[in-house]
């Protein structure tokens, strides 16, 4: 299988769950701006979204949307236990936490790559801040989001994390969510995506890292 990743982007948050499980997964970064692949190739002839994360198969099928790929790839290593069975409440747990981050949290970040009116920003950055104080409020009693194992929902979680910085949203005012990205990016494997991605472990992401 092949990721198409962008450094620090969302895709990010597969490149970690390929590390926990110690997946071998083939990388090729993409260009967003051009939106060309390091290779060279148009990315919307493989892509037509145009955008990351898109999962290469090995029948040749494209898979795309985290809220998709986060689960496959936790299912082909089940024994790493980073998503919840099949067919059980835990499991429908991690696809309402993925639907949340991903049309709630992450969405809102958009201003931040396609605007430049200080208003849109500020009005987004306070819908950022409710969000968060919405998952900072159940991380009280939980050391991850489904409980006490890591999952692929942290791993996205964490990616929007870093992406505060950029959108200067001061995490000190969640104190569950500063402790929270410290103990995920303490992670090994997030240590080793973050490095290879040519990023800084749990440094302020850049808005050139980031995906349109």
């Amino acid at each position: 299988m092949k990721l198409y990743y962008s450094r620090g982007a969302c895709s990010l948050a597969s490149h970690i769950i390929a590390e926990e499980e110690s997946l071998p997964l083939e990388l090729e970064e993409v260009d967003l701006k051009k939106h060309r692949t390091v290779s060279g190739r148009d990315y919307y002839g493989i892509n037509p979204k145009g955008y990351v994360p898109a999962l290469m198969l090995d029948d040749g099928s494209l898979l795309t949307e985290n809220v998709a790929i986060l689960p496959f790839l936790a299912d082909q290593r089940p024994a790493a236990g980073l998503a919840p069975p099949q067919q059980t409440m835990e499991r429908v747990r991690l696809y309402e936490w993925l639907g949340f981050i991903s049309s709630e949290l992450h969405k809102a970040f958009a201003p931040f790559f396609r605007s430049d009116d200080k208003a849109h920003k500020a009005k987004a950055r306070e819908s950022i801040e409710k969000r968060l104080s919405f998952i900072a409020a159940q991380l009280k009693s939980r050391e991850f989001l489904l409980g006490p194992r890591f999952s692929v929902a942290d791993a996205y979680l964490y990616v929007m994390l870093r992406w505060c910085d950029m959108a200067q949203v001061d995490l000190s005012k969640f104190p569950e969510l500063a402790s929270y990205r410290k103990r995920v990016g303490a992670r090994k494997s997030v240590h080793a995506a973050v490095t290879a991605e040519g990023l800084t472990p749990d440094a302020p992401a850049r808005q050139e890292e980031m995906a349109k």
